[in-house]
């Protein structure tokens, strides 16, 4: 790794940060902090790409022509909606940082944007590497799918909120849509086995005992749970999306296919109601060596801010899956703790939000060798 260090800007991190928490960005509708972005870049010299992903959202790029591109930085600038429209911005507390998305990832991204403008400034930025700020992660990664139809990278370092620890394997995930349809009836004429939201709860029990015995090590999460209303009457539907993580070496075309079969035995022994399951999304876990060219760039850097290099695996569903399934090689890095995305109270230290742009600019110039 070259012996120079490029400086970071904390000022100018903590400023284009705070501007990034500001801009209201939930998935869909981005076109705010994707605007503001394209003029910052422009401001410090840098011309960016957009890369149209719908007829008003686009990903917003920084790739050399011409040359052939071994790692690109990713970053997703969208967040899960707001709790509360009146309070999401962003507030200081000490060193931590608050507001929508300030783990989930936009302080990762603008430790990235921060470590590539100050490397370009110091005329040390490498022509191997890229910066990829794409939308739509948190709902259907249409952001990534468009990236990986027009870009292919062999590696790509994603700025997810890891707490500093390099994740060089992922979970995979499964999305599960279950629909119990029966009879629409008048309330007092309800039985067990005619009750479509009756049968959904016996048939999510049965696959919470299903995990329990069979599969520990998956983690799920009932998401949704709904029935259709209408009075005082038998609902005639039920449904529930759940959300199924697994490790990267599960068999997840086991662990469908015996999902299947739960609902398949639940319809014999309920024969009054349709019992039905859908996957609407498939994506395997993988793990990448801790071995290579690529990885072995990362270990200085990690040596440099006494940072213990202890690898382990992503544990949520993220645009690291469609990288992969596009013959890409995903790394997760970033500041943050997956344990509070998505929260009311979402936070991240600044302290770590400048030691990832540390990093990141110690991994660009790592390139240069």
């Amino acid at each position: 790794m070259v012996s120079e260090h490029v400086p970071i800007d904390t000022q100018r991190l903590r400023r284009l940060f705070k501007q990034l928490v500001d801009i209201y960005s939930p998935s869909g509708k981005e076109e705010d902090i994707l605007d503001y972005l394209y003029g910052y870049f422009r401001q410090w010299g840098l011309q960016a790409v957009k890369q149209p992903v719908d007829d008003r959202r686009y990903n917003l790029l920084l790739v050399p022509e011409e040359t052939d591109v071994q790692l690109a930085f990713i970053g997703h600038l969208d967040t899960v909606p707001a709790h509360d429209l009146d309070d999401y911005g962003y507030w200081e507390e000490g060193d931590e940082i608050y507001g929508l998305g300030t783990a989930d990832m936009k302080g990762g991204c603008a430790a990235m944007i921060e470590a590539y403008i100050a490397a370009a400034q110091a005329s040390m930025l490498p022509p191997a590497a890229a910066l990829a700020l794409v939308v739509g992660e948190e709902e259907e990664g249409d952001g990534a799918q468009r990236l990986v139809k027009d870009y292919h990278f062999p590696w790509a370092l994603i700025g997810e909120p890891t707490d500093l620890r390099l994740a060089l394997s992922h979970f995979g995930y499964l999305e599960l849509h279950l629909v119990a349809r029966g009879r629409r009836m008048h309330a007092s004429l309800a039985s067990r086995d005619h009750n479509p939201v009756e049968a959904m709860l016996h048939l999510l029990l049965r696959i919470s005992h299903y995990w329990e015995s069979d599969r520990p090590d998956v983690v799920t999460n009932i998401r949704d749970l709904s029935s259709a209303s209408g009075g005082f009457v038998v609902p005639e539907l039920c449904e529930a999306w759940l959300d199924i993580h697994v490790p990267p070496a599960a068999p997840i075309g086991e662990i469908a296919f015996e999902l299947e079969q739960i609902v398949q035995k639940a319809q014999e022994q309920n024969p009054n109601l349709e019992l039905s399951l859908r996957f609407t999304t498939i994506h395997s876990g993988y793990e990448i060596p801790e071995r290579g060219t690529m990885v072995e760039r990362l270990k200085p850097a990690f040596e440099r801010h006494d940072l213990p290099w202890q690898p382990e695996p992503f544990r949520s569903h993220s645009d690291a899956n469609f990288l992969w399934s596009a013959g890409i090689k995903p790394m997760l890095l970033g500041p943050g703790q997956l344990e509070k995305a998505h929260t009311a109270d979402e936070s991240v230290s600044f302290h770590r939000v400048c030691l990832a742009a540390e990093l990141y600019a110690d991994i660009l110039l790592s390139l240069n060798d």
